[in-house]
């Protein structure tokens, strides 16, 4: 699934953490936007799957907001968000499964009522006759 490059926002900010007087002086950490109300590169059923997946990260405005400052420089931080946003996709591309019914098998059914049977001996045995 590849994303048009004019759909996605990029922003810069100065990154947090350890990293000396680099870290006060370089805009490393990239903040990827995109609009998944908007846009026109996702089929209807994978936007629908993606917002019921990632809906409580999505902003008033109907936008993930991805960010990275893993890495020192900026190209780098920005591949990241991309990855990331990529790896998302990957999760709803494909609709899930449907489930199948199915009844457990006899022998599994002897087994439990078995195993109950056992369970409530081994309590009646404790109990106190009058």
């Amino acid at each position: 699934m590849k994303i048009p490059e004019h759909e996605l926002e990029f922003t810069y900010a100065r990154s947090s953490g350890p990293g000396g007087q680099n870290v006060n002086k370089v805009n490393s950490k990239a903040i990827l936007r995109w609009n998944v109300m908007t846009t026109r590169s996702l089929r209807d059923d994978v936007k629908a799957r993606f917002i019921e997946r990632f809906g409580a990260r999505l902003n008033d405005f109907g936008e993930i907001v991805i960010q990275s400052d893993r890495h020192r420089d900026q190209p780098q931080n920005r591949d990241d968000c991309i990855e990331k946003l990529q790896e998302m996709i990957a999760l709803v591309l494909h609709p899930p499964k449907k489930r199948k019914k199915s009844k457990p098998t006899r022998s599994s059914q002897k087994r439990r009522r078995e195993s109950k049977r056992l369970h409530s001996e081994k309590k009646a045995s404790r109990r106190r006759n009058f």
